[in-house]
């Protein structure tokens, strides 16, 4: 029997030792190689600078009440990596069959490039990606990425906005988000997860679909080219309603280019016919320049050059002051403006924020057009509503402050404290001109020209308006732009509400009219008798406080 020498046992114990060391690197290398060859590696993200801002995801958008009104998903996007594709004619006959929208050339292109990835496709449903997978072609691969989605469609899209495919906000308060409004997510961001809390909106989507509603059944049944509607809190400056026709899906990215589809509330500019009204007896009585008792001449029109002023409905007589406002007196109201004076007039407008951009967190806004030379007859003109253009929305802040009290209170599409509210905005008239105007807008709907807005159970106040459009360089009598300003409750309101039609036509029941009293007027006594409810604003039966009084002197 033969003996191994000594030491022998442990050479073979090293040996086995090394071995299996060998054994298990070859292992792992050859279990990462069949890794890589299955599951490619994700491709690198593009280059940005280490910012907090760009970690951050964004954050959900809800109405005042919780509604989701936009929030991130993940969804499957497809990309190539050009090198390891086998059979490039194949794969390209293979994705179009599956993805038929796929550009022939462009594809081609892509996966004969050397580039090491390429997109083939943003954003796949989970049946695409199925199939694709399915393909086994070698050099695909799906990155999951974040959409944005907006489960309220249209409803609430100029205000919502919208991102790009790669989740950059381009309108609206997702564009405020990526802007300034950046560091308010930062605000509500989790320390200790990253994430961010929603950001509540003003915005209340029951309010919302109501206007819509309408909004949309009176364009159809006017034959207008565009509607718009504001629901706006006067103590607060919360915008809890805003909608303009024709909108847009905020998932359908293409339609927000059309530029008929634009925010006519903001990024228009409109002359906005005797709604001005309201902002010209508001100036007389806060100046002190009338009274409710003061009368102005209208037996004849108002002859400056080669044109004359004249009245819709001329009563050819003197009038008072609630007359003058009832009636929608041209030749009172350029006659009242006047009496103010140009400067003083000018210095009223402005205080009022209405010669200046409107500053609100959603980035599209308009800058009035002003006249260059204000002369008399631009006093006289812009008095009853012509002459100086507008957004909607200004008009809408200006007619709140008017019936609030007095106070110019900044707009806002978010959310406010009303504690933080009564201690912002500026006291722009007044409180007694303000409540004279109350009476007078409530004295309207009873007696003027904006009855069609009474609202049975419900004190409402309310100024018509209806303004030629300059087409070609004149003004045309077919083209109007009709509105109404109103307010709910008449006494101590608390919501003001303004309705525009944008050249609507005549329609069955209006006798040939295409004026405020017979579409606008209505829609928005509509709307009211929708939203007070669900604003909690109670019925009443009796008559307006103070109304009676202002009711005498018109009679």
């Amino acid at each position: 029997m033969t003996t191994l020498p000594a030491g022998h046992d442990g050479l073979q114990a090293r040996l086995r030792l090394v071995t299996a060391a060998f054994v298990l690197c070859f292992a792992i290398v050859g279990v990462r190689l069949v890794a890589l060859s299955l599951w490619p590696a994700p491709p690198p993200g593009p280059v940005v600078e280490d910012d907090s801002l760009d970690r951050l995801p964004r954050p959900d958008i809800v109405d005042r009440n919780g509604q989701v009104l936009a929030t991130d998903v993940r969804i499957p996007s497809l990309f190539a990596d050009p090198r390891r594709i086998i059979d490039v004619d194949e794969a390209v006959e293979q994705l179009i069959e599956h993805l038929p929208d796929l550009d022939r050339r462009e594809l081609v292109a892509k996966l004969t490039s050397d580039r090491a990835f390429v997109w083939i496709r943003r954003e796949l449903t989970p049946r695409q990606q199925a199939a694709i997978h399915n393909l086994g072609i070698p050099g695909l691969g799906f990155r999951n990425e974040t959409k944005r989605v907006y489960p309220v469609g249209r409803t609430a899209s100029h205000v919502v906005g919208y991102t790009d495919i790669d989740s950059r906000g381009l309108a609206g308060i997702e564009r405020y988000l990526d802007n300034a409004g950046r560091l308010f997510t930062i605000s509500l961001a989790d320390p200790h997860s990253r994430s961010t809390r929603p950001v509540q909106l003003a915005l209340d989507m029951r309010v919302q679909h109501a206007v819509y509603d309408e909004l949309e059944a009176a364009m159809k049944r006017f034959d207008a080219i565009g509607a718009g509607g504001i629901v706006l809190d006067v103590n607060t400056g919360e915008i809890v309603a805003m909608v303009s026709l024709p909108d847009f899906d905020p998932n359908s990215r293409r339609e927000a280019l059309d530029k008929a589809r634009m925010n006519r509330l903001t990024t228009g500019v409109f002359e906005m016919g005797s709604t001005f009204k309201t902002v010209t007896v508001a100036m007389a009585l806060d100046y002190g320049v009338t009274t409710l008792n003061g009368t102005y001449d209208a037996r004849a029109p108002i002859r400056v050059g080669g044109f004359s002023i004249g009245d819709f409905h001329a009563k050819n007589r003197v009038l008072t002051v609630p007359e003058v406002f009832i009636y929608s007196s041209n030749i009172g109201s350029a006659k009242m403006a006047l009496d103010v004076g140009i400067e003083r007039h000018q210095e009223f407008l402005r205080r009022l924020g209405l010669l200046d951009r409107l500053r609100t967190e959603i980035p599209e806004s308009a800058m009035p057009i002003v006249p260059q030379n204000w002369s008399r007859v631009t006093t006289m003109t812009v008095g009853f509503g012509h002459g100086l253009s507008v957004t909607p929305l200004q008009l809408a802040v200006a007619g709140a402050a008017i019936v609030n009290g007095g106070r110019l209170i900044p707009p806002t599409f978010l959310r406010r404290d009303p504690d933080i509210a009564r201690t912002i905005g500026d006291q722009v008239l007044k409180p007694e001109t303000s409540r004279m105007m109350r009476d007078l807008l409530a004295l309207n709907v009873e007696k003027g020209t904006a009855r069609r807005a009474h609202v049975e159970g419900y004190s409402v106040g309310g100024k018509t308006g209806t303004a030629e459009k300059v087409v070609n360089g004149r003004y045309s009598s077919t083209a109007v732009l009709t509105s109404f300003l109103g307010m709910v409750p008449a006494d101590q309101p608390r919501y003001l509400v303004l309705v525009m039609l944008d050249e609507p036509k005549p329609a069955e029941g209006t006798y040939g009219h295409r004026t405020s009293g017979w579409n606008a007027v209505p829609t928005g006594g509509r709307i009211i008798g929708r939203i007070a409810p669900l604003l909690d604003i109670p019925p009443v039966r009796d008559k307006v406080v103070g109304l009676e009084l202002v009711a005498n002197a018109a009679d």
